[in-house]
């Protein structure tokens, strides 16, 4: 006899995955967390304060404006970006807290986290006129 383990969803919270509203929340916090990785990255790259304009900030709601396509790969993107983000984090601040100089390699990893942030920004409307959302 096999026992089933009990749901970590319940049902309305699996139909609003269904929905993409909880991988939308996911990724708007990803999202968030990659502009403070980034942060990071560039000042131990030295490459200064970025200010986030309003196009950065405003990603999360371009994203679930896009098509279900552009959807789906944009936050296939910032997974993606995430995966390289975190041990590179980590590798960085392993590097400066041994007090060796982490700018190269900051450098390299600054130089990724903007080619692929530039990536995702190209999937986005550059307005908010996609229409109205998809039926739920």
């Amino acid at each position: 006899m096999t026992v089933q383990p009990p749901p970590f969803f319940s049902r309305a919270d699996q139909r609003q995955y269904d929905r993409g509203t909880m991988r939308a929340d996911a990724t708007s916090m990803r999202w968030a967390a990659l502009g403070d990785a980034g942060a990071i990255v560039a000042a131990l790259a030295g490459a200064g304060d970025e200010r986030a304009d309003r196009t950065l900030r405003k990603v999360p709601l371009l994203i679930r404006q896009c098509p279900p396509w552009r959807r789906q790969l944009a936050e296939n993107m910032v997974a993606d970006l995430a995966a390289v983000m975190e041990p590179g984090l980590a590798a960085l601040l392993a590097i400066n807290a041994r007090g060796a100089d982490p700018r190269p390699a900051a450098r390299a990893l600054w130089r990724e986290y903007v080619t692929a942030r530039t990536a995702i920004l190209a999937l986005l409307p550059t307005t908010q006129d996609m229409g109205p959302p998809p039926p739920a």
